[in-house]
């Protein structure tokens, strides 16, 4: 990690004009849509490095199948795993558990795969190229065959967004969805694994926090 203080990162959702609150918007467009293509019953769900739940609790606070969704939100610092907690209860959503630790680490997700959403927000602009390949490598182990995975990433330069693209290809993975608006610097995605689920394997380091990630 960083020495970056990642709850005070997150003060900028609450500026409606912010590029944070801007991509915020967009990803909980997404989250929705992956929600409403899902067949009816339970859906398992995934967020890594999940901050304080605005990306997933924010996005379907009144959706009508909030009380479907278990699983696992993942975060490091305990203030914004307080945060989520906080959400998940005020948008019904308890079933969703709130873990403090390391997302970074493959044991974090036991038990809680295969998913039917995968969130990886907020990640890849934090990420060495490398890393963000070895994540997107290991993500048909988090995913179940048709989930869907939803991703950020600035397209600062040299922009990642179009090697991120042909990675989730190579993995298995069909694109649903990929925003990018054009007076702003980052990218949204949204792709579905077509190939199998590959089961878990425990005890790897997907990644290591570089500098903060800014849309």
């Amino acid at each position: 990690m960083t020495s970056r203080d990642w709850h005070e990162w997150h003060r900028p959702y609450d500026d409606p004009g912010s590029s944070l609150a801007r991509r915020l918007v967009v990803v909980q467009r997404f989250v929705r849509a992956a929600i409403d293509r899902l067949a009816p019953g339970p859906l398992r769900v995934i967020s890594m490095c999940g901050g304080q739940g605005r990306d997933l609790f924010g996005a379907l606070a009144d959706h009508p199948r909030r009380g479907d969704l278990v699983g696992r939100l993942v975060e490091l610092d305990e203030r914004n795993a307080e945060a989520a907690r906080l959400a998940a209860a005020t948008a019904g959503m308890g079933n969703v558990e709130v873990r403090t630790g390391d997302a970074a680490v493959t044991d974090a997700y036991a038990g809680a795969v295969p998913a039917d959403l995968v969130l990886a927000c907020g990640i890849f602009g934090n990420l060495a190229d490398e890393d963000v390949a070895r994540t997107i490598d290991h993500l048909p182990q988090l995913c179940g065959t048709g989930g869907t995975v939803i991703w950020t990433r600035h397209r600062r330069p040299p922009d990642l967004t179009v090697d991120i693209r042909r990675w989730f290809a190579e993995q298995g993975f069909e694109e649903l969805e990929f925003e990018a608006p054009p007076d702003t610097r980052f990218g949204v995605g949204a792709h579905r694994l077509a190939a199998a689920h590959v089961p878990l394997r425990t005890g790897v380091r997907l990644f290591a926090f570089q500098e903060p990630d800014r849309p």
